[in-house]
């Protein structure tokens, strides 16, 4: 018996000392470094064999791979906005000029070297058959190139579809150019795109593997939602491409997103984007400027707009900054929808101080989980949100996968991008900042009206719930910096 418990210390000590060891040899902010130890200590083999596959961070590596991806056609036009700043010259129309706008596109200009671009065309859906329907259109519609990122691309209906216009173009001498997650679009099996291969297109995925069920790179997704056609027409927010994304799965019911389709200059960094992507994926075939890919575009329409991305090979969270710079200018009001709602403790604090400002903070999350572990965590931040003043309504009808933000009714975010760890570090992310008003409202009266549909997370409620329900939720915000 002493010699068991002797042994049992020593197997104690050995990986204590293992999991310091493993932890502290990557920098890493303070909650993530606690967060793993927890892991590690509370889980000895089974944690070591959960931090291998999502614990590492980029190799410095590919991280240089990634980042020696040069902006393509950009890098003038964002000099010249810089030196415009500078002059204070204005940027903005005079409809539009507020300096709240002027401020973030300096952000952006500084952070992330992201171009502000005027006189786009926006057109907003919330509706998967909606958002398809019009894609499709275009895809068919496309002359010279089709370039496309989605996360998820499933082998379904509308995965079916969708791949049936990438290949008609591509017999038609488009260049057709894909990327999907290699995590996101395990489903695929090798030789979905065989076909498209084989009439000219390409397909890579995003940091896979060579065995599909080992990929050390397991916790770095490309979470954008990216399409070009012909460098004119955009599309970008929260579908993937899937089936569940028209409603057609009873787990999730209708599912309630936001995406939008741009026409105008706002493409071109979206082209940049995709093109960084795609260099820093493959290692053969790379793209260089071409003026097809960048065309000259006339005024679409009246929407300004700035194309922000993140992702972690970089330490800047441009997003999240680009969050906390709109919330912490909020005058009037401030509405938030998210399915994961995890914020870190800077973009918690913001969101607070600006309840105890007197501004009207709403938030929005799903009534259901898609990853139970991350909703527990969700509800906790909900339940603190609450707590703080902040009114947090529970969209009751289907699923909620919106990633938006509006303030005063007057700039609003679009884009891939949680209010979570995830989205502001792990993931690489794409959003359009929007200095326009008529857009901002217009996603302001899409929040009241999914308000109709939605009930309030009051403080009874959460009083009611189980002790074991809020013990997973407290234990669930443990390990937030990881999840």
């Amino acid at each position: 018996m002493q010699i068991f418990l002797i042994s049992l210390i020593a197997i104690i000590l050995l990986n204590t000392i293992f999991a310091i060891i493993t932890v502290f040899r990557e920098k890493r902010d303070i909650a993530a470094t606690w967060a793993w130890l927890l892991v590690l200590v509370l889980l000895p083999i089974v944690g070591f064999i959960f931090y291998l596959f999502i614990g590492n961070k980029l190799s410095r590596k590919k991280i240089f791979d990634i980042k020696a991806q040069e902006s393509i056609g950009m890098p003038e036009l964002v000099q010249a906005q810089k030196e415009m700043l500078a002059d204070d010259e204005n940027l903005l129309s005079t409809k539009q000029a507020t300096e709240n706008a002027k401020e973030m596109a300096s952000l952006f200009l500084e952070s992330d070297e992201s171009i502000l671009t005027k006189g786009n065309k926006v057109q907003l859906f919330t509706d998967g058959a909606d958002k398809f329907d019009a894609l499709l259109k275009d895809l068919y519609a496309a002359q010279h190139h089709i370039h496309l990122i989605y996360y998820i691309f499933k082998n379904d209906k509308i995965g079916n579809r969708v791949l049936a216009a990438l290949e008609k173009r591509a017999a038609a001498g488009v260049e057709v150019l894909v990327i999907y997650d290699a995590l996101g679009s395990r489903s695929l099996k090798p030789n979905f795109f065989k076909k498209l291969r084989s009439l000219g297109g390409h397909a890579e995925s995003f940091f896979g593997s060579h065995f599909s069920f080992i990929n050390l790179r397991f916790n770095y997704r490309n979470h954008r939602k990216i399409v070009i056609i012909d460098g004119k027409i955009g599309y970008t927010g929260g579908f993937n491409v899937g089936d569940e994304y028209l409603g057609e799965y009873k787990k999730f019911g209708y599912w309630r997103d936001t995406h939008m389709k741009i026409e105008g200059n706002a493409v071109l960094p979206l082209q940049s984007r995709f093109l960084m992507d795609w260099n820093a994926t493959v290692s053969h075939h790379k793209l260089e400027y071409q003026e097809n890919y960048f065309p000259l575009i006339k005024k679409q329409g009246k929407t300004n707009m700035q194309i922000v991305s993140s992702g972690p090979d970089t330490e800047t969270q441009q997003i999240k900054k680009g969050y906390i710079k709109m919330i912490s200018m909020a005058k009037e009001s401030v509405f938030i929808q998210s399915p994961y709602f995890v914020p870190d403790d800077s973009v918690l604090e913001t969101i607070e101080i600006a309840v105890m400002s007197g501004i009207d903070v709403k938030i929005m999350i799903p009534n259901k989980p898609d990853h139970p572990f991350i909703y527990r965590a969700t509800v906790y931040y909900a339940a603190e949100m609450v707590a703080a003043g902040a009114e947090v309504y529970i969209y009751d009808n289907g699923f909620l996968h919106a990633k938006t933000i509006v303030i005063d009714g007057k700039i609003c975010s679009i884009g891939t991008a949680n209010f979570d760890f995830r989205s502001f570090k792990l993931n690489f992310e794409v959003n359009a900042f929007i200095y326009d008003p008529e857009v901002a409202k217009q996603q302001q009266k899409l929040f009241y009206k999914d308000i109709e549909k939605s009930y309030l997370l009051t403080q009874e409620l959460l009083d009611n719930q189980s002790y074991w329900l809020k013990f997973k939720q407290t234990f669930s915000r443990l390990f937030s910096p990881i999840l």
